[in-house]
């Protein structure tokens, strides 16, 4: 047999082991191998095996992974997964309903009334006298200076009273009046201070009283007679249980007209000046006893 003669089995396969392969080559390549074929599929075996070894690589990264994933929930219990060690546990953490601490309201006090402490005898228990009421020599209201003359106190009110006023005072209950008088040249003042035991006795007092009520105008300590058949300005008000009034006039004995107006604005002074005395009277009580609590 010659070589070059075989049969179609003897022709040499790459994929069949122990085939031949032809030592003699034909013209025109009838049994001539194909190198560039051969080449091809050696490059597609290796190809195949990258593959497979990719892909049992990322087979076996998924299991790893699976694995971890079910020792983290195992270790856990319920599924969740671990907080950083050391951290409060979740019974320890408020939640965000949880209600926010309440205090008990607090109000202040309301402030006290220092009226109310001179509108009644019960409150109003803080020493009393013309000398407290209008201490001092001198008196100032703005750029006016007054000086003080005498001061008088009785429990007799209707004694220092003339015209209507005593009959006011003794109707509603005066248990005290004071007065005292102020000068300012031949300008002099008397104020008078009705004491009652209530605001509403007070009052009525100051309603009752007319143009004739006056108090008895104070004279001596260096005052001359004034207001004694002359004619006076006079005045009426009343804070708390206190009336106050003011009988001005000319220490020369003339009568006073609409055209004086030092004598208005004396008497308006001194009416302002009992007001305050009052009032500051009243602040004082309310003071202390804020303070006492």
């Amino acid at each position: 047999m010659s070589f070059g003669q075989g049969g179609p089995d003897s022709r040499w396969d790459p994929w069949t082991p122990h085939s031949q392969q032809s030592q003699q080559p034909v013209a025109g390549g009838g049994d001539t191998p194909d190198w560039v074929a051969l080449a091809e599929a050696s490059e597609a075996r290796a190809r195949r095996r990258r593959l497979l070894f990719i892909g049992g690589g990322a087979l076996a990264t998924v299991a790893v992974a699976a694995a971890v994933a079910v020792a983290v929930v195992s270790a856990n219990g319920s599924g969740k997964s671990a907080g950083p060690t050391g951290g409060p546990s979740t019974a320890d953490i408020p939640s965000e309903s949880a209600a926010a601490p309440s205090f008990a309201p607090t109000t202040a006090p309301p402030p006290l009334n220092p009226k109310d402490f001179v509108s009644s005898a019960k409150k109003d228990t803080a020493p009393l006298g013309a000398e407290i009421l209008f201490p001092g020599t001198r008196l100032t209201m703005g750029e006016t200076v007054y000086r003080k003359g005498p001061t008088a106190d009785t429990r007799d009110c209707a004694s220092a009273a003339q015209k209507t006023l005593p009959a006011v005072l003794t109707g509603n209950g005066c248990t005290r009046l004071m007065r005292v008088t102020y000068t300012k040249d031949d300008v002099a003042v008397t104020v008078g201070v009705a004491v009652f035991d209530t605001a509403a006795q007070a009052a009525e007092a100051k309603s009752q009283a007319d143009k004739k009520s006056i108090v008895s105008p104070l004279t001596g300590g260096g005052v001359k007679s004034f207001c004694t058949g002359a004619v006076c300005r006079s005045t009426t008000n009343a804070y708390g249980r206190y009336a106050y009034f003011t009988l001005t006039g000319f220490t020369t004995g003339k009568d006073v007209t609409i055209k004086d107006t030092q004598v208005f604005r004396a008497g308006d002074d001194l009416a302002e000046f009992a007001f305050r005395q009052i009032r500051r009277r009243g602040e004082a009580q309310a003071s202390a006893a804020a303070e006492a609590g």
